[in-house]
């Protein structure tokens, strides 16, 4: 038998990270130039207060025509972050991934710092895990598409929800 693997053992670490000021355009040069689709951002204090995705980039700036060289990350960020520590076992954060189908997520020191970063392929590439096919499947699984006229505008263009410049709040989806 062999020992359980943890996070540590299957993360990308050193995760680039960008400021919320940092523009929007910033960020998508920095995620061509790195080859990733989610980068974290963090404040002066190196404290994680967000994350931003292409998907993010693409709705909340491109679909919206707000994108310009001083649109700030704050603007279309995902604020509150989910993660999970470096020591938790591998399975456990698969088993949460999976549940809240996400693909990606920043991980943590029990001291709460940013150590690095963890995607699915990460686990694939790394694990002999024979549930990764089933998880990318689950985590795959389209929602149902919004498809209200209430929410076109007379120009046919659909509007999205706003995103909120809430505080950050700590979400640990680990069981530790």
């Amino acid at each position: 038998m062999h020992a359980t693997r943890t996070i540590a053992d299957v993360m990308t670490r050193g995760a680039h990270t960008l400021s919320p000021d940092d523009s929007v355009i910033h960020a998508a040069q920095a995620m061509e130039s790195l080859d990733v689709g989610a980068l974290p951002v963090c404040d002066a204090g190196h404290n994680l207060v967000g994350l931003v995705t292409d998907r993010d980039i693409v709705l909340r700036a491109v679909a919206r025509n707000r994108l310009s060289d001083s649109l700030p990350l704050t603007e279309v960020m995902s604020h509150d972050v989910l993660w999970c520590y470096e020591d938790e076992p591998v399975d456990d954060v698969l088993d949460d991934m999976v549940q809240r189908q996400i693909r990606r997520l920043p991980v943590m020191d029990r001291e709460k710092n940013l150590v690095g970063m963890v995607s699915l392929g990460d686990l694939a590439a790394k694990t002999q895990n024979s549930g990764i096919g089933g998880a990318l499947a689950e985590i795959s699984l389209p929602a149902a598409p919004v498809r209200r006229t209430e929410g076109v505008s007379p120009s046919g263009d659909y509007e999205l929800p706003e995103v909120r410049n809430s505080d950050i709040h700590e979400v640990n989806i680990g069981r530790s």
